[in-house]
């Protein structure tokens, strides 16, 4: 089999695992990842009527030069701003608590990096 679509399988696999473990509701909602090489983004889900309460993308986030910290990538950078975004626009809608679903990646670079700025934005998961 080919290598990439092994990888693929083995990642709807763990994604499947983690969805069949966890559900949002309209109080807490499923907050998904998905993660592309160029760009990332992140939706609130209310799985009990299967609707996106609302989304972020990476392309929304504005970053400066300044910005930029010593032995962080740009994407990173990127991902924790956008986890700050949508915590934001959660406040707006008066959630406070959601459910993390990482989509089978593993929580580490720029998964983490978007989680812990989801924290920092107010978010509880």
């Amino acid at each position: 089999m080919n290598k990439e679509k092994s990888k693929v399988l083995k990642r709807t696999r763990r994604q499947l695992k983690i969805r069949a473990k966890i559900s949002g509701t309209a109080q807490c909602p499923r907050l998904s990842v998905f993660k592309s090489n160029a760009d990332m983004y992140m939706q609130l889900i209310d799985d009990t009527v299967g609707k996106t309460l609302f989304s972020a993308h990476s392309r929304e986030v504005k970053l400066g030069k300044e910005d930029k910290k010593e032995g962080e990538g740009r994407k990173v950078l990127v991902s924790f701003e956008l986890g700050k975004l949508i915590a934001e626009k959660a406040k707006n809608k008066k959630i406070a608590k959601v459910v993390f679903d990482r989509g089978g990646y593993r929580y580490h670079g720029r998964v983490k990096s978007a989680a812990d700025g989801a924290r920092a934005g107010g978010l509880e998961f």
